[in-house]
């Protein structure tokens, strides 16, 4: 079964990935990855013609017409593919519950239709307090927010899938950050995208660690996998360590750093004060539930991962906060 589902990816036309999410961060990341290496990548947009005139969009991508939550235009999309990329998330965390399984829903629909792996960005919402500070592979999934749970019941579903003929390969990270601008604390709290910085504001309190994964490099990573696929197993798990920042400050002095402001202000994010904006604001109220993430220090072990490819792609975080900074017009 493995060296027939490896043959199949790479036999002529079969080298072709569909990404879901190819307008935000991650997603538009993996598709220029796996663009560099060699794969013929469409994707899946609701407007494909603005999406094809974004600036920001990756030169290659073939834009089709179609939504995630729509399983015909998914289908559709998927046809003779080898990957299904799942990088599409609510805009602005808005309606999780009613949005976030049927989209799997539709993906798994596809890649069964096509004999497709779909390769899925894990969060670590999926874990609570029993699992920390150091999470594996094989940690215990107990969460205690409700995101947490959606989460694991969609990898509860891809993994079921994968007994069925369903392949997925899940590489879950720490908070991204990246040039592109998208549903991250990078570019929602500590900077905002489009203008100078005159302060970080930091969601978490000093001396406590948190890990951070650059999106080009979580991008690579998806792409090396992508050319295991055949050798992997069927519902195949990997953490991304990135870049642990050991006590709260590491990023704040890159970003100061990279600014050439080394006296920046770091403001704390005002959790008292988004209590009461969050009746109004459901956006601001699915924020509040990640808090405790930002009180635990919560790192990844990324040892299988360096196991299966030898390395795991990093850029130094001084380079990485840079690109971040120019990407997102903050410079």
């Amino acid at each position: 079964m493995t060296s027939q589902c490896n043959d199949k990816a790479r036999e002529p036309g079969r080298r072709t990935a569909v990404v879901l999410g190819a307008t935000g961060g991650v997603g538009g990341e993996t598709a220029a990855a796996l663009l560099r290496h060699g794969w013929r990548v469409k994707a899946l947009a609701r407007n494909s013609a603005k999406a094809t005139a974004d600036r920001n969009a990756t030169a290659g991508i073939e834009w089709l017409k179609g939504d995630a939550l729509d399983r015909d235009s998914v289908v559709a999309a998927a046809r003779n593919a080898a990957l299904i990329v799942h990088a599409v998330n609510p805009a602005g965390y808005r309606n999780w519950g009613g949005l976030v399984l049927p989209m799997i829903d539709n993906s798994i629909a596809a890649a069964r239709s096509a004999s497709a792996r779909i390769l899925l960005p894990g969060a670590i919402y999926n874990y609570g307090p029993d699992a920390f500070p150091v999470l594996r592979e094989d940690s215990p999934q107990h969460p205690t927010t409700r995101k947490g749970a959606i989460r694991v019941e969609l990898e509860r579903r891809l993994q079921s899938a994968s007994r069925e003929g369903v392949r997925t390969i899940v590489l879950r990270a720490g908070d991204f950050f990246g040039p592109r601008p998208g549903n991250n604390w990078f570019s929602q709290a500590l900077v905002k995208p489009g203008r100078p910085v005159r302060s970080i504001t930091y969601p978490g309190p000093s001396g406590i660690g948190h890990a951070w994964a650059y999106l080009p490099d979580v991008a690579e990573t998806f792409a090396l996998l992508a050319e295991q696929e055949g050798s992997l197993d069927a519902f195949a798990t990997y953490h991304f360590e990135g870049h642990w920042d050991p006590d709260g400050t590491a990023m704040t002095a890159a970003i100061a750093t990279a600014l050439k402001r080394p006296g920046l202000k770091v403001k704390r994010l005002p959790w008292a004060l988004l209590r009461f904006v969050a009746p109004f604001n459901e956006t601001v109220r699915e924020l509040l539930e990640m808090r405790p993430l930002w009180h635990e220090p919560v790192r990844l072990d990324n040892r299988k991962l360096v196991a299966a490819l030898g390395h795991e792609p990093r850029t130094s975080l001084a380079e990485a906060v840079a690109a971040t900074l120019r990407g997102i017009g903050a410079v």
